[in-house]
């Protein structure tokens, strides 16, 4: 089965965008839009896994309060780190 790759970014992006908190809708929102471009089919994938990680654990690895997240990968990690939220 062949999973077409604008239905995932699509898919991704209203995933990133509706959380269920403010603040987290407008930073993974903004952080989707910014990135899913550069993103190959396999980053895609890994995308999906770290966003269903919860919230609270995303907000604190964004503040450094977390160093990395068990089972997601290290180069998304780094670039949601150096993401530049602008509100």
């Amino acid at each position: 089965m062949k999973i077409d790759i604008d239905k995932l970014k699509k898919r991704l992006i209203y995933r990133s965008t509706y959380r269920g908190t403010r603040e987290m809708d407008k930073l993974l929102g903004s952080f989707v839009q910014n990135s899913i471009e550069k993103l190959d089919s396999l980053q895609l994938y890994e995308l999906e896994k770290f966003l269903s990680v919860d919230d609270d654990t995303l907000y604190k690895l964004y503040n450094n309060q977390i160093e990395t997240i068990k089972n997601i990968n290290k180069d998304l990690i780094q670039l949601y780190k150096l993401h530049k939220y602008k509100k």
